[in-house]
C-alpha cells in the first residue's frame, strides 16, 4: 500500500482547518453578542428592573433630591414654557415635585396590591398592566416588598405637545433615580426575585395631559427602565 503524500489531497486538509478555525473564532464572539438575552421587563414587578446594589450607602441629612429642569432656551424648556402659557399654575419645578410624590404612592400601591390608589394615577393602559401583574403575583400566593429609601433625583428628559380638537395633550417623560429595597417573596417569605439590599433603581415615566380641559390631571402613560 502507498503511504505517500503524492495522491493525498493536502489543499482540501488545510482547507478544512481553516474552516475549522474561523468557525471556532465566529462561534466565539457570537456566543458572547448575540446569547440568551434578557428579556424586556414590563412596567411592573418593579423587583426585576434594579440595576445595581448600592454598598456603603451613606444617607442625607435632609432632603437632597435633585431637580433637572432644562433651561428656557433648549428645545424642551421652550415647549415648558409652552405650557406655561396655557396654564399659568404649571412649573417644572412644582411639577416635579407632585411626580416625587406621585412616585412613592404608586410604588407603594402596587407593592400592596392596592388598585383604587393605582386606578387615581395610571391611565387605563397601564393601570390594566399592573392590574393584570397584581393578579398573577396573588394567584402564584407572592407578596411584593418594596421600600423607598431616598429618591435621589427627578429630570425632565423631553417634552411632546400634540394639538388635539378637545384641547392639548402634553406628555412629559422624566427620569426618576431612585434607592430601595424591593423583591418579591414566595408563600414562605423566601425571596423569588430582587433583593433585600438597598438598589438603585432609574426609571423613565411618561406623564400626559390634557391642556383646557376641566378635571384632567397627570396621569402615568408608560414606564420602563432606563
Amino acid at each position: 500500500m502507498d503511504f505517500s503524500l503524492d495522491h493525498f489531497p493536502v489543499d482540501l486538509v488545510l482547507l478544512a482547518l481553516v474552516a475549522a478555525f474561523l468557525a471556532l473564532r465566529l462561534r466565539s464572539v457570537l456566543g458572547k453578542r448575540v446569547g440568551i438575552q434578557p428579556p424586556t421587563m414590563p412596567v411592573p414587578p418593579r423587583a426585576e428592573a434594579a440595576s445595581r446594589v448600592v454598598e456603603n450607602k451613606v444617607e442625607p441629612t435632609g432632603p437632597a433630591v435633585e431637580y433637572d429642569v432644562p433651561s428656557p432656551g433648549t428645545r424642551v424648556g421652550q415647549l415648558l414654557v409652552e405650557i406655561n402659557q396655557q396654564d399659568t399654575a404649571f412649573t417644572p419645578q412644582q411639577f416635579l415635585m407632585s411626580v416625587q410624590t406621585v412616585f412613592a404612592q404608586v410604588v407603594e400601591a402596587y407593592a400592596q396590591g392596592n388598585r383604587d390608589v393605582l386606578q387615581t394615577y395610571l391611565t387605563p393602559a397601564v393601570y390594566n398592566s399592573f392590574d393584570a401583574a397584581i393578579t398573577a403575583r396573588e394567584a402564584a400566593g407572592q407578596k411584593q416588598r418594596t421600600d423607598i429609601q431616598a429618591v435621589r433625583s427627578l429630570a425632565i428628559e423631553d417634552v411632546r405637545l400634540t394639538k388635539l380638537d378637545v384641547g392639548l395633550g402634553v406628555a412629559i417623560d422624566v427620569r426618576i433615580v431612585s434607592d430601595q429595597i424591593s423583591l418579591v417573596e414566595d408563600q414562605a417569605g423566601q425571596p423569588v426575585t430582587g433583593t433585600d439590599a438597598v438598589t438603585e433603581f432609574s426609571d423613565m415615566w411618561t406623564l400626559e395631559r390634557l391642556l383646557g380641559v376641566g378635571g384632567s390631571g397627570w396621569r402615568l402613560a408608560a414606564a420602563r427602565s432606563a
